[in-house]
């Protein structure tokens, strides 16, 4: 029996992908494809992901009560290996924004070079809602209804917002647990090192992004030392961002999280900042600081300004007030496609987010390796691959922006498109 839609059926069935996030990435990727030609199958083919999974998550609370959480997991393309990529505990997590971000892994996992496909998921519950137990008795049973999408050869998971090791190593063993009955590390990256982790992957995101700072200062003839960087979100990525930066001598003169941000004209003592967040949970009210509005923030006169906190950040609203001579996405989509036009325009250089941020994800595939060898590396092994691969991402997009006159953002995607358009007509289409 055949099943026929209307055009509101069809489009309330395909609502998951009327999302900002994805639709922004639909727009990079036509703009990216016409640069290369790339093949109409292709590209049809790369609007759409191959499989989104929704499941109910229920959870026995500390109170008794059950609550019923949904969960989410897309796996959007895996030509070039198994899909990859983190998952969310947010509360404002939903498909829609859960494809848009499996699509940027799958063009991050490519540009980058990585033999990765691309996937992200999540769960619509606010983390800090939630005692311990609650949190375990949610990624469990999360992962026990994702299980059988998910697998070291098949679809890999990692931390990303409101999850971190911990939430990995529950996972792990869960899925040990339900397939085989023995240690399976190599399911998921980003857990604790003692179950299988990799040295360097705490850190890996934030000091990525640093790689990618200096070779954007290098490429715009800006000095890193004395540079001024702006930082917005002081979680894993932008705190380790600014001791890195810190430590090669850039003074960071503003930083933000979810409570507010400070400003210091002067630079922080970061190592200072850093135990003081320990302490208060927050960056706000540090000593000689002033306060200031995460709008004021994103304009502040500097050198260099990384947006690492959420998606969204920079849009048509406030892109001619930006100030900063380069900006260095250390979030996902934190600039609307318009905006990026705005931003080139106007001379400021952008280091996109497929490649700023791909620190994570490179030391995530390192950890996948280790894990299926056995056979482990030492930190700084860690972080001079890492720089070896993120420093090729970026200058193959110099390159391609160059020898096109185009802007950065459209040039990692062409790259990127270009990876995977070849890999898709070498493999074609199964069945014909």
């Amino acid at each position: 029996m055949s099943l026929s839609y209307n055009h509101n059926e069809i489009s309330k069935i395909e609502g998951h992908l009327n999302g900002p996030l994805f639709q922004n990435a639909l727009k990079n990727l036509e703009e990216a494809a016409a640069l290369i030609d790339c093949d109409k199958n292709v590209l049809e083919r790369l609007k759409k992901p191959r499989k989104c999974v929704t499941v109910s998550v229920p959870v026995r609370m500390d109170d008794y009560s059950v609550k019923v959480f949904t969960g989410y997991r897309v796996q959007y393309n895996a030509t070039l290996g198994p899909y990859k990529g983190g998952i969310r505990y947010h509360q404002n997590v939903d498909l829609p924004e859960v494809v848009g971000l499996a699509a940027l892994m799958t063009f991050k996992n490519s540009v980058l070079g990585l033999p990765l496909g691309g996937a992200k998921g999540g769960v619509c519950v606010d983390p800090n809602l939630l005692s311990r137990t609650e949190k375990q008795n949610l990624t469990r049973r999360y992962t026990s209804e994702i299980g059988s999408f998910i697998g070291p050869t098949k679809d890999i998971p990692a931390p990303d917002v409101g999850t971190d090791p911990q939430t990995m190593a529950w996972m792990m063993d869960t899925y040990s647990q339900e397939y085989g009955g023995f240690s399976q590390a190599g399911v998921v990256t980003g857990k604790p090192v003692e179950i299988g982790g990799s040295l360097g992957r705490n850190h890996a995101t934030g000091l990525g992004v640093i790689f990618v700072t200096e070779k954007a200062f290098e490429h715009c003839h800006i000095p890193f030392n004395g540079a001024r960087i702006v930082i917005q979100g002081f979680g894993n990525v932008g705190s380790f961002a600014a001791l890195f930066a810190h430590q090669r001598g850039a003074k960071i003169i503003a930083v933000s999280d979810v409570n507010g941000g400070i400003h210091n004209g002067d630079g922080f003592n970061i190592p200072e900042l850093l135990e003081y967040v320990k302490t208060h949970k927050t960056v706000k009210d540090f000593p000689k600081s002033q306060p200031i509005s995460n709008e004021a923030l994103l304009e502040l006169d500097c050198e260099a300004l990384l947006p690492c906190a959420l998606e969204g950040q920079i849009d048509l609203h406030n892109a001619e007030k930006i100030k900063a001579k380069v900006i260095v996405e250390g979030a996902n989509g934190p600039i609307s496609n318009p905006a990026t036009k705005v931003l080139t325009k106007r001379g400021i250089f952008i280091a996109p987010d497929v490649v700023a941020n791909g620190g994570g994800v490179i030391v995530s595939y390192f950890e996948w390796v280790q894990d299926i060898m056995s056979f482990f590396w030492d930190e700084s092994e860690i972080d001079n691959r890492l720089k070896t691969i993120i420093t090729k991402a970026f200058d193959n997009v110099v390159k391609f922006k160059l020898e096109k006159n185009c802007d950065m953002r459209s040039a990692a995607m062409a790259v990127s498109v270009k990876r995977l358009e070849k890999a898709m007509l070498l493999r074609g289409l199964y069945p014909r």
